[in-house]
């Protein structure tokens, strides 16, 4: 379970790496290839977070609903932050 966590922090630093470092080397500095390769990278973690995620409630230490929940959460920014916040803080595995 803490590899679910930690899998929901990497993705939602993903994101903000992305938008705050690569978005301003693309459109202040015109280096595009920067929000390509954080781009995929940023893809690859939201696809990784969301396989953790079923393979937990698959296995029975997250239920459906907190699952449901994740993979909405998955798909509001920032909302990785909230759902380790909220939701799997009290979690134990």
């Amino acid at each position: 379970m803490a590899f679910l966590r930690f899998m929901a922090l990497l993705e939602g630093s993903s994101l903000l790496l992305l938008l705050c470092v690569a978005m301003p080397l693309k459109y202040q500095y015109g280096m595009p290839e920067a929000v390509s390769w954080v781009g995929r990278a940023h893809g690859g973690l939201f696809l990784a977070f969301n396989a953790v995620l079923f393979y937990h409630v698959f296995k029975g230490h997250v239920s459906e609903m907190k699952g449901f929940i994740g993979f909405l959460a998955s798909l509001i920014p920032f909302g990785t932050f909230i759902y380790k916040a909220k939701v799997l803080k009290d979690a134990t595995f």
